[in-house]
């Protein structure tokens, strides 16, 4: 039998210790990601360049195209929105910027950027910014246009990277 002391001091032993690296690395895994801070390399658009009711889509190289069916079709599980309805150039930026870090985990999310019917010449430029920002980022695989469902082309579906 094994008496109280050495249950012990075994205890106190074993409590004391770290598992064992199978991999030989000296220090543990680092848990940052790649995105660990909002994105904000973006440039700023001075004008207009895509009407309200222009379809609007982008995809990288390697996109699947059964992705990008699904996109356009809405057929999404889940897909978190901000609405940037009433905001400036600059402001639209920086709710992007907060909103695809904060949904960075996410495989889809919905930009309502609105067609721009108050805008000059039809033209707007809050869905030219939404654009230009979400080619730029490095996170975005690929967006498109809403079906008429879920916003149309006053809103986009967007297809992020697994943040790892």
């Amino acid at each position: 039998m094994v008496s109280e002391n050495d249950k012990s001091l075994f205890r106190s032993s074993i409590d004391k210790q770290m598992p064992i690296d199978k991999d030989g690395n000296q220090e543990p895994k680092s848990t940052t990601t790649h995105f660990a801070e909002p994105f904000e390399a973006y440039s700023h658009l001075s004008e207009a360049n895509i009407s309200g009711s222009e379809v609007v889509s982008f995809a990288q190289d390697g996109m699947s195209p059964k992705t990008i069916k699904k996109m356009k079709q809405g057929n999404l599980e889940y897909a978190p929105s901000l609405d940037l309805h009433g905001q400036t150039v600059e402001e639209t930026c920086q709710s992007l910027s907060k909103f695809l870090h904060y949904h960075r985990d996410e495989r889809f999310i919905q930009i309502i950027h609105g067609k721009g019917y108050h805008s000059n010449q039809g033209l707007s430029i809050i869905k030219s910014q939404v654009v230009s920002y979400l080619k730029q980022h490095p996170q975005v695989l690929a967006f498109c246009s809403c079906p008429q469902k879920d916003g149309g082309t006053g809103a986009v579906f967007v297809c992020l990277k697994a943040d790892v």
